[in-house]
């Protein structure tokens, strides 16, 4: 039984994790909700669970899910440290320095840090890969997305991981199709990916349907990380497609 831990609890994702969570009384027990102290639904409960502002009440959890923002999630790293608790990051935006602080305190705890903790994701993000490698004669790799208007980042940290494994896999720059990158209405995300050849054209989408699909990967992401001491972690590993 993990002991579970989950930052961010009235957000969208903090709400969907927490309820799946719940569903699977076999695997979890959800002891500690955090939010910020200034949320206005600080005092509300959650499936009968009080989301509280104080990191501490984490000690005592197997592990904590993080999908808030890089500033929040780099206290409650620092909470994690104290009381020895292994994470799950899903949160994006994060500047060199806290994405450093991440990797150095991964040397003392187990953490799993991704930007998209769908699973389908992460096949395509493989599939960017060998496309990369393989196409013969690549002269463009466009990237585009779509997600709601609540969103703060642009382009999202999937966007950025796709031009990532695209540039490091070939010689070829992948740029972003500025026209194409929009945050509208309440799209849970939207990516696709165009390599160009001088004969032909290959697309890859991926569109995402339900926002569950995010909890289950960090669920999964929690329990691959139930017999891990320590190091730093991404969905590759936890659905094994290195």
């Amino acid at each position: 039984m993990i002991k579970l831990a989950i930052s961010g609890a009235h957000g969208r994702m903090g709400m969907t994790i927490t309820q799946l969570a719940l569903q699977k009384t076999d695997q979890f027990h959800v002891n500690t909700l955090l939010e910020h102290s200034r949320h206005p639904k600080l005092n509300e409960c959650i499936e009968g669970i009080q989301a509280n502002s104080d990191n501490n009440l984490i000690k005592g959890s197997n592990v904590l899910i993080e999908f808030t923002s890089p500033e929040a999630t780099i206290e409650n790293l620092k909470a994690c440290l104290k009381h020895n608790v292994k994470m799950v990051i899903g949160t994006t935006g994060f500047n060199e320095q806290q994405e450093a602080e991440i990797r150095n305190a991964a040397k003392t705890i187990p953490i799993v840090f991704a930007s998209n903790m769908s699973m389908g994701v992460n096949v395509l993000f493989k599939l960017i890969e060998t496309a990369s490698q393989k196409l013969p004669g690549l002269t463009d790799i466009f990237i585009g997305e779509t997600h709601h208007i609540h969103k703060k980042d642009k382009p999202s940290g999937t966007a950025k991981t796709m031009q990532k494994i695209a540039q490091d896999a070939c010689d070829q720059k992948a740029r972003f199709d500025e026209k194409n990158v929009k945050r509208e209405g309440e799209v849970i995300g939207y990516h696709e990916i165009t390599f160009e050849t001088e004969f032909d054209t290959l697309k890859i989408i991926h569109n995402a349907k339900d926002r569950a699909m995010f909890a289950k990967g960090a669920l999964e992401a929690a329990k691959f990380l139930t017999n891990k001491k320590n190091g730093l972690y991404t969905m590759y590993d936890v659905l094994g497609l290195e």
